[in-house]
């Protein structure tokens, strides 16, 4: 494909958001036509996690997404070298329903 035929798309972005939310805490959940995805901060001194945004997507958005953090992560760790998860494998994912309604682990 020819450079010219490649399609140009415009983005609008505003300053606030711009600026970005930190977050160090997703949670995922699902039906059978939409993932909602909770950013969320989990900060020390905090009785609960706070959500900075959520976006719900359709899941053949969600897959695409995958895609994406799955290319940039292999573009990024060939550059700066593999990303280092605290030498354990993390839990990819979790029931809310496993929690209490205090905050802690049942």
């Amino acid at each position: 494909m020819d450079n010219n035929d490649k399609k140009q798309m415009s983005i609008d972005l505003n300053p606030e958001v711009a600026l970005g939310k930190y977050s160090n805490l997703a949670i995922i959940s699902h039906s059978h036509s939409e993932f909602i995805i909770d950013f969320a901060e989990i900060l020390p001194g905090l009785p609960q996690p706070k959500v900075q945004s959520r976006i719900v997507m359709a899941p053949e958005h969600v897959k695409r997404l995958l895609a994406a953090l799955n290319d940039n992560i292999g573009k990024y760790e060939s550059q700066f070298g593999t990303i280092i998860l605290d030498g354990v494998a993390p839990k990819a994912t979790f029931n809310l329903a496993d929690f209490n309604p205090n905050g802690t682990k049942s």
